[in-house]
């Protein structure tokens, strides 16, 4: 467990090979559209999905289309400061590559969410995640302020309950999979 360049490459793996992936992704949009039912927040970050990560997409223009003042938002990389913008997105918004070969919106507005949907290479308890290593997330959110709320969407597969913290892991406030809600820091 203490190799995550190892452990991210095998989990990563694992996704793309989960037979039933598309099943698992179904599971995982009812969830997540079930879960934003009770949100009061009215600006939500998202991602563009790669390497065979759940799409939360179309989730949230469900949930967007419920008020017009609701906002999805993708990141896009600040390469001179290592941390993400989120620009808004919406169905046939123009899109382009980024440095990283990411499909992000191109030159739409930009605003901070008050939630973020983070994908999740593997989870442990208490809302440890593990994303892709570069650190713009933990970067991203160290800098905002209010600081939004951080929910990791991935597959049950990618549980790990012998993960530990690492000094620069920034726990989720809640994670979702196919299973439904595993885990919610406590409000009070």
């Amino acid at each position: 467990m203490n190799d995550r360049a190892a452990l991210r490459k095998r989990l990563i793996q694992e996704r793309m090979d989960l037979p039933d992936r598309l099943e698992l992704a179904e599971q995982l949009q009812s969830v997540l559209r079930i879960w934003l039912v009770r949100r009061r927040e009215t600006t939500i970050g998202a991602y563009w999905p790669i390497k065979g990560e759940f799409d939360p997409l179309p989730a949230l223009y469900r949930w967007s289309e419920a008020d017009p003042t609701r906002r999805i938002g993708i990141p896009v990389v600040d390469k001179e400061h290592g941390t993400l913008h989120f620009h808004v997105w919406y169905p046939g918004c123009p899109m382009e590559e980024d440095a990283y070969g990411i499909t992000k919106p191109k030159d739409t507005e930009t605003f901070q969410p008050q939630l973020l949907l983070v994908p999740c290479v593997g989870y442990g308890p208490a809302g440890l995640r593990i994303g892709y290593g570069g650190g713009f997330m933990a970067r991203t959110v160290q800098e905002m302020s209010p600081r939004p709320e951080m929910v990791g969407v991935g597959y049950a597969h990618g549980f790990l309950p012998l993960l530990k913290r690492e000094p620069d892991d920034v726990p989720v406030d809640s994670m979702l999979t196919e299973e439904g809600v595993v885990w919610e820091r406590d409000p009070g």
